[in-house]
């Protein structure tokens, strides 16, 4: 899908967006949260479907490089990993398919008060301080592969905040601290991003030259961010998890209801 118009300064700032989106995401998850808004601030007379599908090809090409920045740096327990690879690229594809045919307000009223319950339990229950996987090899494929289905779809039906899912799972199902958490969390984010790029190609959803320019400013950011991230060591991703969560809840709320 071509654009019809486009100006030097509205790409230069949607870059910028998707550098920071990528910074963002490299730490902790959720840089949806600043591209997809810029892309709807800055395109406004645009449908949403290809705004979507421009945010996904951005996110799928700088996650990747942040995945394999941590990959490189901390173990990654590629069997519990590969089988939430592959559930989440494929519930991304019905989360795609389904954005164009469900109405999205539900569950945008919804989010919110999910992400609340979730942020809460996380702090009460101190997860992610230790490294301290709690289940078997098995059990722990499964119990990863069953969050990454509902996880997966919701990247490829709305997605905004997913990274910082992805994050949860890993750290409160799995036992795992925020650092280990990364690569495995980024990984599954990947398959479930390609999952929705996918969909949106076949479905011509997609603005290629501008999403290709988003995700070189995109890939830069996650680069950046991972090596801060690598650099400060858990307790700065753990608290930067509790900010960017916070901002999400705010920002979700702010959707939804005003």
């Amino acid at each position: 899908m071509e654009l019809e118009s486009g100006t030097l300064l509205i790409w230069m700032a949607l870059g910028a967006a998707a550098f920071g989106a990528g910074v963002v995401d490299a730490v902790i998850g959720g840089g949806g949260m600043v591209q997809l808004p810029a892309l709807f601030a800055l395109m406004p007379g645009v449908a949403p479907p290809p705004l979507l599908g421009t945010n996904k090809l951005a996110s799928a090409i700088g996650t990747t490089g942040a995945a394999i920045q941590y990959a490189r740096s901390t173990a990654t327990p590629w069997s519990a990993v590969i089988p939430c690879m592959l559930v989440a690229f494929v519930a991304a594809i019905a989360g795609a398919y389904a954005v164009t045919l469900i109405p999205a307000e539900p569950l945008k009223k919804a989010l919110p008060f999910i992400l609340v319950a979730l942020l809460i339990y996380t702090w009460a229950s101190g997860a992610g301080k230790e490294h301290a996987p709690k289940r078997t090899r098995a059990k722990a494929a499964v119990i990863a592969s069953s969050g990454s289905s509902a996880i997966g779809f919701y990247d490829g039906f709305l997605g905004v905040g997913t990274g910082a899912f992805y994050k949860m799972l890993f750290v409160r199902g799995l036992g795992f601290n925020f650092l280990q958490a990364a690569a495995p969390a980024k990984f599954t984010n990947v398959a479930s991003n390609v999952g929705a790029v996918v969909t949106f190609s076949v479905t011509g959803y997609i603005f290629w030259a501008l999403g290709l320019f988003m995700a070189a400013a995109n890939f830069a950011g996650g680069q950046f961010g991972a090596r801060i991230a690598l650099r400060y060591g858990n307790d700065f991703i753990r608290t930067a998890f509790y900010v960017v969560v916070s901002l999400l809840i705010a920002k979700t709320f702010k959707d939804a209801y005003l």
